[in-house]
């Protein structure tokens, strides 16, 4: 029987049987996290819980103890894990970037993923600017487990999530009792705290409690304590015999750093390229963060100056308080889910936008002849010293101010079977409603620093031959390097309503369905970018610098108004049939819509004037895709294998390298995209002995493009196939594996040129039982401290043999003492 499960799947289980539920002895965590899970459930992304192989779905859970086991650093590492779900988990804690089966990764974020909690989303749309829902979600001890949908009826059981749903599912007090663990960073600075709880009250109620504290350094140098913070999260069950309902809250106040770009050195060709660190930065340990580093500095919507730390990194607060039930009344069931959550965000991150040797650069800001210095430090004033690396770094810090990101959803729906030819025909109608806020004001300060990694790099001043400055502190503008029209100030409210319905008919082995959803968004608020820059005493030291000669500014009192309604609808059609008890196939085909959200905004699609939708078409965009597969599961044996066809409409903003400038740039993307592929996960069981294994091959390209050189092209970053291994061996006194994971090469840009290396992270554990109640372990992530690049700006190697790239972490190893009670 499952241990961990479902919300969902509980309440079913309840309603079917309730008093054998209550004379079941609870399971001790203790003997939990010595029990293989091998449930098989599948809640999320469907109208009903349903097993696996009567599902036309494609779906996988990770498990607590897997989750346990495998140690992620940050839940991109976790994600990972996901069949058919590509990662860029380059940017560290937050921030990373997610996408399933070759759906474009055109921007940052999640734009056809949905990131959820208990069934309901972080944020409805997980690509808002310099906003991903991973931010505001943390893996810890609370976690029951990870259950993820890709494709199929994502499409039309939540809003916004054409692609696929990833849903951390709490622990809500079915296992009894707890635990405490305490982690350290062994090679890196990490000082962690986990616990929960939960138990029964008898009468129907139980409860669970858990959260952590962590602070340090963390897994990269930053010379700053940059990680510090924690959560707890409560909920308390009360169980009838018709139901539940459930009360849960979280407390959630952190911060940790993002880590976009490193310089890396490149040699050989675009098609076998070599690259190496620079000397002085290690682009696994280390970064450019210092607190040697200037401060933000930039002129908000009250025309008086803001300014940010980087030791703030980017800091998360979210408050939420929700519930959820599920009663039968007669011959339905009625499920209500609601959670309002108080989010808030204040993100100060490095953006190396480009670095070269410094001669060159300076000569290109500061003419021939054009002189550097140190403009903080131990060596303030004196030259610069070309002997380390000889790089000088244009880097930009982008400051969001977001103090109101928070959102209502409520999702009810009413289920009921109906016996119908000898059949169960299971029909579902819900209706969705959510509030989203965005009120965000994001400014940038540019400055030059050396290329100097561990906490040590400091702003470089550029003066021209005859001694003009050019920067002060190292600032050389108080905006972005590329001009104006990135500071930008948002206030808007985004309602979706969206009505829903379903139904199953299942006779025999034969089962089909079919379900349909229309999103209706109303958007209403303000916003307004930068339009010039001005002379303006930012520092207030009574003078007017150079940079100061040109702050980016926008203008007090003057916005622009956005006021628009777009409705779509989404639909999803499948078969399955169940061939015999361990084997069934399946097909399906879907059509789903993506919201624009941010990425029209300050675009031709809406009025400046009205905030009107100007172009209609650019209101959303399209998925449509196609799903065959297969299931078996026998004997310890699971095979699950899916063929996929995918095509996808974009609308977005890109973030690429000017050739001409060797500066970041944003463009805009209007496209469409092909991807078709196949799909696996599989795992075996023998005694002690497991194995688990996925991959997903992918053949992707650029249909249509607003650049033609571009059609035919393959999509930036998508490698041709992903997999990974996960051996384990089990015993009463200890537990021992790995967990490696791979990606082939994929292109850095679009445009088809440099490539980017394949990359395989392998994780180990160990842990020892020693006596009852009692876990010792030990966790490597990226054991064999592979470069894994997930990401580089240039096209193409450039003529300064510099490029800037994110990569994951590089080897870290933590210690574990973990005491159950």
């Amino acid at each position: 029987m499952s241990i961990y499960t479902s919300a969902t799947a509980i309440a079913v289980c309840a309603i079917a049987a309730p008093a054998a539920a209550q004379d079941t002895k609870p399971q001790t965590a203790w003997e939990a996290s010595r029990t293989v899970d091998e449930g098989d459930m599948v809640t999320t992304g469907v109208a009903r819980g349903r097993d696996r192989l009567n599902s036309a779905t494609s779906t996988s859970a990770i498990k607590e103890n897997d989750i346990i086991s495998i140690a992620p650093r940050s839940l991109a590492e976790l994600f990972r894990n996901i069949p058919g779900i590509r990662v860029n988990a380059g940017t560290g804690e937050a921030g990373n970037s997610y996408t399933v089966r070759g759906l474009p990764l055109v921007n940052d974020g999640s734009k056809y993923i949905q990131i959820q909690e208990d069934g309901l989303p972080v944020l409805e749309f997980g690509d808002l600017l310099t906003l991903t829902p991973d931010i505001f979600v943390r893996a810890d001890l609370n976690v029951a487990q990870v259950e993820s949908i890709r494709g199929g009826s994502a499409s039309t059981f939540a809003s916004n999530a054409p692609g696929g749903v990833i849903n951390l599912i709490s622990k809500t007090g079915e296992v009894e009792g707890g635990s405490v663990m305490a982690t350290i960073g062994v090679d890196f600075e990490s000082y962690r705290t986990d616990f929960d709880y939960g138990t029964k009250l008898g009468d129907g109620w139980r409860f669970h409690v858990g959260g952590f504290y962590r602070e340090g350094e963390g897994p990269r140098e930053t010379g700053m304590n940059s990680m510090r913070g924690g959560q707890v999260k409560l909920n308390v069950t009360k169980q009838f015999n018709t139901g539940y309902i459930r009360v849960y809250a979280k407390v959630l106040d952190d911060r940790a750093p993002s880590f976009i770009n490193t310089p890396l050195l490149v040699s050989g060709t675009n098609a076998n390229p070599d690259f190496t660190d620079p000397r002085g930065i290690d682009s696994q340990q280390s970064s450019l963060l210092s607190p040697n580093l200037p401060r933000s500095l930039w002129l908000g919507a009250s025309g008086t100056p803001t300014q940010g730390s980087l030791s703030q990194g980017t800091h998360a607060k979210s408050k939420s308080l929700g519930f959820d039930a599920q009663f039968s009344l007669g011959e339905w069931s009625i499920t209500n889910r609601f959670r309002y959550a108080d989010q808030s965000l204040r993100s100060v991150i490095l953006f190396p936008s480009a670095a070269a040797p410094a001669a060159a650069f300076a000569t290109r800001f500061g003419g021939p002849g054009a002189r550097l210095t140190y403009a903080a430090g131990a060596r303030a004033g004196q030259a610069f010293d070309p002997s380390g690396n000889g790089l000088l770094t244009l880097s930009f810090i982008a400051d969001s101010d977001v103090p109101d990101v928070s959102n209502m959803t409520n999702d009810l729906r009413l289920s009921r079977v109906w016996n119908v030819g000898g059949g169960d025909l299971t029909t579902t109608a819900g209706l969705y409603r959510s509030s989203q806020e965005y009120v965000s004001e994001i400014g940038f300060t540019t400055f030059f620093h050396d290329a100097v990694g561990g906490g040590q790099s400091v702003p470089l001043n550029l003066t021209t031959a005859t001694g003009i400055p050019v920067t002060q502190g190292g600032v050389l503008v108080y905006g972005t390097p590329t001009g104006n029209g990135n500071t930008k100030n948002t206030d808007l409210n985004y309602q979706v309503t969206a009505p829903f319905g379903s139904f199953n008919f299942a006779k025999g082995k034969f089962a089909i369905g079919g379900s349909v959803r229309w999103d209706n968004v109303r958007v209403r608020g303000s916003i307004i970018n930068d339009s010039g820059t001005k002379p303006f005493d930012i520092n207030g030291n009574g003078s007017i610098s150079i940079p100061e000669s040109r702050v980016t500014f926008v203008p007090v009192g003057v916005t622009f108004p956005v006021n628009y309604n777009h409705d779509y609808v989404s639909y999803s059609l499948s078969a399955n049939y169940r061939v015999s008890e361990p084997f069934a196939v399946f097909a399906r085909y879907s059509r789903g819509g993506r919201a624009g959200a941010d990425k029209i905004l300050f675009t031709p699609a809406v009025s400046t004037v009205t905030g009107a939708l100007v172009n209609s078409v650019a209101g959303h965009d399209t998925l449509r895709q196609a799903e065959v597969g297969l299931k078996y599961r026998k004997d310890g044996i699971v095979l699950n294998l899916t063929g996929f066809y995918a095509l996808t409409d974009e609308t977005n903003a890109q973030i690429t390298t000017n050739p001409a400038t060797g500066l970041a740039q944003l463009a805009a993307v209007t496209r469409s995209y092909k991807a078709y592929g196949l799909e696996f996960e599989g795992g075996i069981r023998r005694g002690p002995f497991s194995l688990t294994a996925h991959a997903t091959y992918t053949e992707a390209e650029i249909d249509a493009a607003e650049n033609p050189a571009l059609v035919g092209n393959i999509p930036r970053g998508q490698p041709k196939l992903l997999w990974g291994l996960r051996p384990q061996y089990d015993s009463d006194m200890f537990s021992i594996g790995a967990n490696v994971i791979g990606t082939t090469g994929s292109f850095a840009q679009d445009v088809n040129q440099l490539r980017l290396p394949a990359f395989t992270t392998v994780g180990a554990f160990a842990q020892f039982r020693p006596m009852e109640r009692v876990e010792l372990s030990v966790n490597a992530s990226n054991l064999l401290n592979e470069r894994a690049i997930t990401s580089v700006s240039e096209g193409a190697i450039p003529a300064s043999g510099v490029v800037m790239a994110r990569t994951m972490y590089g080897r870290t190893v933590s210690a574990s003492a973990r005491f159950f009670f």
